[in-house]
């Protein structure tokens, strides 16, 4: 086997990041494109140091006349390493970038808990994490949605969702696969600029690089890193915050959405703005049903300081907060 500098940094990141265990089995996601490719390349020659159980899976959206000759290659490339393959395919096509996906990972995860494997792996690089950046950037977000890409994170249960590539771009992945001829499916529809993670990374990317920064991807790859320990630590300091102005002792209590509800004002007029919106914001995630907007936020955020008897107006599924002395109080 040769072993490359990028082999020598996985191996260095999965072992300082405490990403697997030893004699895990991993379920490698692999679409056939460069990045995904290099990632079971790197895993299946560093599989006799760590002692893993290697499967691919393939999800399959129908979104492409080729997409069953892409789902064959990847069998067949599963086949040659000796690997166990997996596929998924969509009972109809798939069209939404949203939509696929959430679909994908619901596969996977199914694939999973099926054939008992501990991790999903994916073959996200930087250059996707500073393309998800921008793209929630331009689309209006806070911290969270800059630092959307995390090197770890949980699926279901006892399944953890793995990016060990967080640290290498794009341009690193395709040429470890020229390197070692890795035969890459070129995806037609990544050259598609009616989708605009494709018009960031064909036009945006390549202008910053060109005109700012040749090392942008890097630079807003560092920037989300940054973020997510920022991230972690503020929604700590504001679920404290949030059981304390909710009186809750016992955490079964924290995690029970219910009604009535109520939050002691003066508790927290103490605390910075940031902290009071991430309270309030998992106020929200316990009434409603799909994520809290900035003007849900906001309004809730308001009453904290609010004259009494001040209330807002009805959040999805009619639920309203007012100020009752105190107490900001939730009811339907």
């Amino acid at each position: 086997m040769v072993w490359t500098s990028l082999h020598a940094k996985i191996h260095r990141t999965i072992r300082s990041r405490h990403l697997f265990e030893r004699n895990q089995r991993l379920l490698i996601a692999v679409s056939g494109g460069q990045d995904s490719l290099c990632l079971i390349k790197l895993l299946l020659d560093l599989q006799s140091k760590w002692g893993w159980y290697l499967g691919i899976a393939h999800c399959d959206h129908r979104w492409r006349s080729d997409s069953q000759a892409n789902a064959n290659h990847v069998e067949n490339l599963a086949k040659t390493w000796g690997i166990s393959f997996y596929l998924e395919t969509a009972s109809k096509p798939i069209n939404s970038e949203a939509t696929a996906r959430d679909w994908r990972y619901q596969a996977l995860s199914a694939i999973a808990q099926a054939n008992n494997y501990q991790y999903i792996v994916t073959g996200h690089t930087a250059s996707d994490r500073a393309e998800t950046l921008l793209y929630n950037l331009i689309r209006g977000t806070g911290a969270d949605g800059l630092q959307a890409l995390t090197w770890q994170r949980p699926l279901t249960t006892g399944i953890m969702l793995v990016r060990p590539f967080l640290e290498i771009t794009r341009t690193q992945t395709e040429q470890f696969c020229q390197e070692f001829k890795l035969p890459i499916w070129e995806d037609s529809t990544n050259q598609d600029l009616q989708y605009a993670r494709n018009r960031i990374r064909q036009e945006l990317l390549p202008y910053l690089r060109d005109n700012f920064n040749p090392q942008v991807e890097s630079a807003l790859a560092q920037t989300a890193e940054l973020l997510q320990a920022e991230v972690e630590y503020l929604e700590e300091v504001a679920e404290q915050l949030r059981k304390k102005a909710m009186g809750i002792e016992d955490e079964e209590d924290s995690l029970t959405p219910h009604l009535p509800l109520r939050l002691n004002r003066r508790i927290l007029q103490k605390a910075p703005l940031a902290v009071q919106r991430r309270v309030m914001r998992q106020v929200l995630q316990q009434i409603l049903t799909d994520a809290a907007s900035f003007e849900h936020i906001e309004k809730l955020t308001a009453l904290i300081i609010a004259p009494n008897r001040s209330q807002t107006d009805p959040f999805p599924g009619g639920a309203i907060a007012q100020v009752e002395g105190d107490w900001i109080c939730f009811k339907c």
